[in-house]
């Protein structure tokens, strides 16, 4: 008598990837990020606006930073997720790791944009232009772009799954932006200054800060509020399109 093996069991993180079990858990976090996105946004902009020092080379332009430091490192931390998304798309086949990818290209443009905006209005001040084609403006600016290709490049998929393993293939091509982006000031001569951390500690006075790093939480826990939003309304929208196919399909075999 043969013996069938043992099927094995899927571990927890694949339980909690499952695009159902995921609408489950996610619909209880999404009402608490929001709070929590609300509440450090209201403590940040206070800090950033009514309980900091102007900057004594800076002046009052320096609060500008408090939109434009976030929404900058957004730009490379959203790409940072879609990369991981694609290498799970790619390697794993994991079931959430295209809608992650697909739900993060539109907010990463959307940060960069403002990045690019607001760097603009606080070069003008600081540096008397609002454009200078150094090494991390040019990074960035390309960066925008690749979000933009990737946003029009899901659109041209009837098919989002099929389309996903190509879009990811792209997404780690250009996941060697980031590093440019990073080290750009490093390794040229550029306008911006250097990091605000780094292993000689903060490069600021703690008054200003204090309310730049509230700022980057409040920004980071805002996208993670949309990118779970829109991964639920992805996954949702794939819902409806596959039952619609199904429909069309049978409404077909009945016809024939």
């Amino acid at each position: 008598m043969t013996q069938t093996a043992p099927t094995k069991q899927p571990n927890w993180f694949s339980r909690l990837a499952h695009p159902g079990v995921y609408l489950n858990w996610s619909a209880y976090l999404v009402v608490p990020l929001i709070i929590a996105t609300i509440i450090t946004f209201g403590i940040g902009l206070w800090f950033a606006f009514f309980n900091s020092p102007a900057d004594y080379q800076m002046g009052e332009t320096v609060r500008i930073m408090y939109i434009h430091v976030p929404n900058a490192w957004l730009s490379q931390m959203v790409y940072a997720v879609m990369a991981v998304s694609a290498i799970g798309s790619l390697v794993w086949r994991h079931p959430l790791a295209d809608v992650s990818m697909k739900a993060a290209a539109p907010l990463g443009a959307a940060f960069t944009a403002i990045a690019l905006f607001t760097g603009a209005l606080w070069g003008r001040p600081t540096w008397g232009t609002f454009w200078e084609w150094d090494g991390r403006m040019t990074s960035t600016l390309i960066l925008f772009l690749m979000y933009v290709g990737l946003v029009a490049l899901w659109s041209t998929f009837n098919d989002q799954s099929k389309g996903a393993r190509t879009i990811a293939v792209f997404t780690l091509v250009g996941a060697i932006n980031i590093p440019i982006i990073k080290f750009s000031v490093d390794w040229w001569n550029t306008l911006h200054q250097p990091s605000i951390i780094s292993t000689e500690g903060l490069s600021m006075p703690a008054s200003i800060a204090t309310p730049l790093l509230i700022m980057m939480l409040a920004f980071t826990l805002l996208f993670f509020t949309l990118h779970m939003v829109a991964m639920r309304s992805e996954i949702l929208r794939r819902r409806a399109n596959n039952l619609e196919r199904r429909h069309i399909a049978q409404k077909m075999d009945v016809t024939s």
